[in-house]
C-alpha cells in the first residue's frame, strides 16, 4: 500500500527553499569575505546568484568587449563546492526526514516526492538564474604600463573595456535537474537508515555500507581542511581572503588533495597578474609558461611536507575501510569489501574529478595590441581522469580488504 503524506508539497517546498537558503547565506558570507560587498550599482546580490547558479550546476557565461577597436575574450567554468556542499546536506536531510522510522517505501512515493522537489527546485533555479546578470568596467587603459598612452585611444574610440556575466537559462535548468535528480540518488545511496522499495532492499548491504564511508570520507577531508583553513586565518594572515576561500571553494582544494594523497594527478597552468585564492604551494607549482602536472612529487619539490598527504590519505583510507566493514553484515568476505569500497571510491574521485575542475580566462586587446598573458589571465585545473579515477579503485579496494581483515574478529553493525 502506497502511503503519501498530504504535506508532501509542504515538505518539498520546505527542502527546496532551506537549501537555497543554506546556499545563499554561504556564497554571501564566502563573497562578502573576497571584497564583493564593495562591488558597484548594487551588484552583490547579483554575483551571490551568480554563485549559487554555479553551486547548483548551472552555467553563468562570461562575455567582455572593449568598444569599437577593442576586443576581450572571457570564459569561466567553476563550481563553488563549499556552496554546492551546503545545499546538498540541507536537501538531502529534509529530503530524508519524512521518510524517516520506516524501512521500506514504495517506488511511486519516492518518485512522486522527487519530482515534487525537482520541479519547486528548478522554479527557485529560475528566479535566481534571471537574478544571476551584470555588467562591469574594468581598469582603465590608463593603468596598463607601457601601454598607458591606449588611454586616450580608448576615450577616442569608445573602447572602455568591460566583463559582464548572465546565467544561461536553459543549460542552467536541465544541468540544475540532474543535479537535483542526483542529489536524491546519492542521498538513498549513503543513507544508512532511508527507506527503499522492497525490490532494492536486497541491495541495501551490497551497497550502502560502502557509499556511506566513502560519503564519510569525504566530509572528513572537508573537516580537516577546515581546521587546517581556519588555524591558516588565525595564524598567518589574510584571514578574510582565506576565509574567502573556505566558505567559496573548500572542497575544491580537499578533495583533490585527497586524490593527490593516494597517487592522482591534475595538470593546469596560472598565468596573469593575479594572485590566485589557493595555497602559495600550489600556486608556485602552476605559475610558469607551460601546463605544468600537480602531483605530490612536484608539490614536495617545492615543499617537502607535501609528503604528508599521502600519509594522511592512507591513514583516512584505512579509516574508511574499517567503517564499511563494520557497517556490514558479518557475511561479507573480504574480496567483496575491496570491490564494493573500490567501486564506490572509484565512482566519488570520478565524480570529484569532473566537478572540481577550474577554468578561468580573461584577454583584452586593443588594436590587436595585447593579449591574455599582458592583459589578462588564465587559471586551469584539471584532473588526469583515467589515471586518477584507476588510481581511486586501487586504494579503495586495499582499504576495504584491510579494513575487512582488521574487523574480522568483531560484531559489525548492520
Amino acid at each position: 500500500m502506497i502511503r503519501t503524506s498530504p504535506h508532501a508539497w509542504r515538505d518539498a517546498l520546505a527542502a527546496a527553499v532551506a537549501g537555497f537558503a543554506a546556499m545563499t547565506a554561504v556564497a554571501a558570507a564566502g563573497l562578502a569575505c573576497a571584497g564583493a560587498g564593495d562591488l558597484p550599482e548594487g551588484a552583490f546580490p547579483r554575483v551571490v546568484a551568480a554563485a549559487v547558479v554555479l553551486a547548483a550546476g548551472g552555467t553563468v557565461e562570461v562575455s567582455g568587449g572593449a568598444g569599437l577597436l577593442g576586443g576581450a575574450e572571457a570564459d569561466l567554468s567553476v563550481m563553488p563546492l563549499s556552496v554546492t556542499l551546503a545545499g546538498a546536506l540541507t536537501v538531502g536531510c529534509l529530503f530524508l526526514r519524512p521518510l524517516r522510522g520506516r524501512a521500506v517505501a514504495g517506488p511511486r512515493e519516492l518518485l512522486l516526492r522527487a519530482a515534487r522537489l525537482a520541479l519547486l527546485w528548478l522554479a527557485l533555479l529560475t528566479l535566481f538564474a534571471l537574478l544571476a546578470r551584470q555588467t562591469f568596467a574594468v581598469s582603465p587603459f590608463g593603468d596598463l604600463g607601457d601601454l598607458g598612452d591606449l588611454g586616450d585611444l580608448g576615450d577616442l574610440v569608445d573602447a572602455s573595456p568591460t566583463v559582464g556575466f548572465r546565467a544561461a537559462l536553459p543549460a542552467t535548468l536541465l544541468l540544475g535537474l540532474f543535479w537535483i535528480l542526483g542529489l536524491l540518488l546519492i542521498t538513498l545511496l549513503v543513507s544508512r537508515r532511508a527507506p527503499l522499495p522492497a525490490g532494492l532492499v536486497r541491495f541495501h548491504t551490497a551497497v550502502r555500507p560502502a557509499a556511506h564511508a566513502t560519503a564519510v570520507l569525504l566530509l572528513a577531508c572537508v573537516g580537516l581542511g577546515l581546521v587546517a583553513g581556519l588555524v591558516t586565518a588565525a595564524t598567518q594572515g589574510h584571514a578574510a581572503r582565506t576565509l574567502a576561500v573556505l566558505l567559496l571553494g573548500l572542497p575544491n582544494l580537499a578533495w583533490p588533495a585527497l586524490t593527490l594523497g593516494f597517487g592522482g594527478a591534475w595538470h593546469g597552468t596560472a598565468q596573469g597578474p593575479f594572485g590566485l585564492p589557493v595555497p602559495q604551494l600550489l600556486d608556485r607549482v602552476l605559475r610558469g609558461p607551460d601546463p605544468s602536472t600537480v602531483d605530490v612529487a612536484s608539490l614536495a619539490r617545492q615543499d617537502p611536507r607535501a609528503w604528508w598527504l599521502v600519509a594522511v590519505a592512507v591513514v583516512m583510507l584505512l579509516g574508511t575501510g574499517v567503517l564499511a566493514a563494520l557497517r556490514s553484515p558479518a557475511r561479507v568476505r573480504a574480496r567483496q569489501h575491496a570491490l564494493r569500497l573500490g567501486a564506490a571510491l572509484a565512482l566519488a574521485t570520478l565524480t570529484v574529478c569532473l566537478l572540481a575542475g577550474v577554468r578561468a580566462r580573461f584577454g583584452l586587446s586593443v588594436l590587436g595590441i595585447g593579449d591574455a598573458s599582458a592583459l589578462g589571465g588564465t587559471v586551469e585545473l584539471t584532473a588526469y581522469l583515467w589515471r586518477t579515477t584507476a588510481l581511486a579503485l586501487l586504494a579503495g579496494a586495499a582499504a576495504g580488504c584491510l579494513g575487512a581483515l582488521a574487523t574480522r574478529h568483531r560484531t559489525p553493525g548492520r
